[in-house]
């Protein structure tokens, strides 16, 4: 089996999100490996130890997203590949997808690509299916199990409503849910693997691809209208008094 796992580098959990200019920003705030992204791995590695095989783990993002593999390597992710290249700095779902199957034919003869179910910085979750639709591989999201027969992939979903079986033939791509179960902690001989590792860096020329065209879309944001309110005291000689100021006025203002 060879498997990919697709990661994204993201602002931490903890960060406090402002909005400067209509754009959203998370200031300093340190950069982690997705946390729904870590299930991906784990899914991953439990389908290498069941049916044995590799798993390399794929991010398109910055240089800096040379951390976040290294915590996928640090799980036991045996490889791993960075996209980086300045054309893809504000790239959307679409664009990303499609440099991620480009990614995913260059590495070659995948099994399974594995992705969290959603990011923590947009959460759209369209990443995984644009990429099946992109190599036009199968897709199965929501996997809570995975279960590997000779050329097939047998997926639990995880709906609102229950559970739901669904087969496919490999190669086929898959989003994982925290059923899959908690990841594991990266060890400690992980982490000396991780920080000596060498992170292949793949630009855009390197896949034979041409910059994604112009954004389909683009996350923004919109300030509401200012609202004026006036908050006026009612006061009386007695509670009757005041009472009967407030009623006259709902009335007047037609409340009631």
């Amino acid at each position: 089996m060879k498997i990919i796992a697709c990661i994204k580098q993201v602002p931490d959990s903890e960060a406090k999100v402002k909005a400067e200019n209509g754009q959203v920003t998370y200031g300093d705030a340190p950069l982690v490996i997705n946390p729904f992204d870590e299930y991906a791995v784990e899914g991953a590695l439990q389908q290498k130890e069941a049916s044995g095989g590799t798993v390399t783990a794929l991010c398109v993002g910055p240089e800096s997203a040379k951390e976040a593999l290294k915590h996928a390597l640090a799980m036991g992710a045996d490889e791993a590949i960075l996209v980086s290249d300045a054309a893809l700095e504000n790239v959307d779902s679409l664009g990303a997808a499609r440099v991620l199957a480009a990614a995913i034919l260059k590495i070659g003869d995948a099994d399974m690509v594995m992705f969290g179910r959603q990011t923590l910085d947009n959460g759209a979750g369209v990443t995984a299916p644009q990429t099946a639709r992109v190599l036009g591989w199968p897709m199965l999201g929501l996997a809570g199990q995975i279960k590997v027969e000779g050329g097939s992939v047998i997926v639990e979903r995880v709906l609102e409503e229950g559970r739901q079986i669904v087969k496919a033939n490999l190669p086929a791509a898959l989003s994982v849910v925290q059923s899959i179960g908690e990841p594991r902690y990266p060890s400690f001989m992980g982490i000396r693997k991780a920080a000596k590792a060498a992170i292949p860096v793949w630009s855009l020329a390197d896949l034979a691809m041409a910059a994604p065209a112009a954004l389909v879309t683009r996350a923004a944001t919109m300030n509401p209208p200012a609202r004026e309110t006036v908050c006026e005291f009612i006061t009386g000689e007695s509670p009757e008094a005041i009472a009967e100021t407030l009623a006259e006025k709902i009335l007047a203002e037609k409340v009631l």
